[in-house]
């Protein structure tokens, strides 16, 4: 199917909106118009009957004296002034008897049927306002018999006056003509209006389509120009912003590609090179080869199992908070810890507090900073919470060396360690910030009182949905 663009689409709409809007405008003209010009010939007939009344009766001051019903019909029909479009005659005896001294718009004698059935219609003797549509005419009419009292031919004489309907609405044919032609130069300048006005909108559009075409892997860089403020400029810092995140999720990729290879280097190489060197005729040599490649197998077995712990958490809801009892999960993990090779763990001050948490990823990531713990600080540990701030904090206190305040920042960064001699991947302080942030909150490490660090994740006490992290954010 051929491809149409949204700039021909819009113009093509608004065009059609705008010839439809014009439309029915002269449609609601036309018909209250017509009404307008039926109304106006109902009223004058009816004025030319008053007008016929008081030429047959006259009045008070001024009494009429007729000597018969014909000269009164003769006097009305040389009297009356009809308007445009209409026609008078006077009947007697079912024949026309009486015709106006100057020539009218119409001449009622074009339709031989015409008068009698105008006769006909005023045969009860009253006054009758009617429409006669045949032999090509459309006229509407008044018949009103002339009667005079005493006069014996009272119930023959007749006063006709009709108007040509189709005259008098042909007089909107102008008007209407005038009409067509300013409503097809309004719809050609709302086209063209249209045309430029949409061409300028969507020019950013275009842009963003060109951008995107033109952006990859190697031309992340390139950013939409933000012109006014409207939601066109909106969009495009929208794009904007998807652009810095998608160059920082590909940073962060390459970056990891490279920490993993750098990890990962250096167990290899110690095997190979240990590998190479084995006397397979000397069974010491066999067995210490064996155990330092068990070890570092087992080192890069460590890796891998963090490193899938922390891509589970890039995903879309790394974590699911729910209503939990923070001092009830607490108790759990200082149970948990107790279990940890080389742990002294003691529970300290528990908030008592109900809070949004996962707390599979919660007991993860604090169960982390106790291994870190006995890796690190020697082993004595203590557990606890508190609030502050609309904020709970989970906190693990060690007594060990603590950590220098130029490594505060960098020791949650992947493959950071705090001893290059200690064992460990140097992912777990990431995967705990990677679990606080994904709960809204921050991981930190202050100087505990007395010596040794406090490592302390907070979490908002309000509920927040749950929602993907930033790739970028390591």
């Amino acid at each position: 199917m051929p491809v149409v663009s949204v700039r021909v689409r819009l113009v093509v709409v608004i065009t059609l909106v705008a010839a439809l809007g014009l439309a029915a405008v002269a449609a609601a003209v036309f018909v209250v118009e017509r009404a307008t010009i039926m109304h106006q010939v109902e009223d004058r007939l009816r004025a030319n009957l008053e007008s016929a009344r008081f030429i047959v009766e006259g009045d008070e001051a001024n009494p009429l004296g007729w000597g018969s019903s014909r000269e009164a019909l003769e006097d009305i029909v040389r009297r009356m002034s009809p308007d445009d479009n209409t026609g008078v005659l006077g009947v007697v005896d079912d024949n026309i008897a009486y015709l106006p001294g100057v020539p009218l718009d119409v001449d009622l004698r074009e339709a031989p049927g015409f008068v009698p059935f105008a006769v006909e219609a005023a045969a009860g003797g009253d006054p009758v306002l009617g429409t006669y549509a045949d032999e090509g005419v459309n006229w509407r009419f008044l018949a009103a018999p002339v009667e005079l009292p005493n006069a014996p031919d009272a119930s023959d004489v007749l006063f006709i006056m009709a108007y040509d309907v189709h005259a008098e609405l042909s007089e909107l044919v102008e008007p209407g003509r005038i009409f067509v032609i300013s409503s097809i130069v309004v719809i050609v300048v709302i086209a063209g209006v249209a045309t430029i006005v949409a061409g300028r909108l969507l020019r950013p559009l275009r842009r963003m389509r060109e951008t995107a075409e033109r952006v990859s892997a190697q031309s992340l860089g390139e950013r939409l120009p933000i012109e006014g403020r409207d939601d066109v400029s909106e969009l495009a810092a929208t794009m904007n912003a998807m652009l810095d995140r998608l160059d920082g999720a590909l940073d962060s990729q390459r970056q990891l590609l490279s920490d993993v290879g750098h990890e990962l280097k250096t167990p290899l190489t110690i095997v190979r090179g240990h590998v190479e060197l084995l006397d397979p005729e000397e069974p010491s040599d066999v067995r210490e080869t064996q155990a330092l490649v068990v070890d570092e197998l087992d080192r890069m077995s460590r890796l891998v199992q963090d490193l899938s712990s922390t891509a589970s958490l890039h995903g879309p809801t790394p974590v699911q908070p729910v209503p939990t009892d923070a001092a009830d999960l607490i108790a759990q993990v200082t149970r948990k810890a107790s279990g940890i090779d080389g742990a002294d763990v003691a529970a300290g001050p528990i908030a008592e507090v109900v809070a949004p948490l996962d707390a599979a990823r919660i007991t993860q990531a604090l169960l982390q900073l106790s291994q870190n713990a006995v890796t690190h600080g020697g082993g004595r540990f203590v557990i606890g919470s508190h609030t502050d701030a609309g904020q709970l904090h989970l906190w693990v206190r060690d007594y060990g060396p603590g950590v220098a305040d130029a490594d505060k920042q960098s020791v949650f960064e992947r493959f950071t360690r705090g001893a290059a001699e200690k064992p460990g991947s140097g992912l777990g302080l990431n995967i705990v910030q990677v679990i606080a942030r994904a709960h809204g909150g921050s991981a930190s490490v202050t100087d505990a009182p007395g010596g040794g660090s406090i490592f302390q994740i907070s979490v908002p006490l309000n509920e927040r949905p749950a929602g993907g992290i930033d790739p970028h954010r390591r």
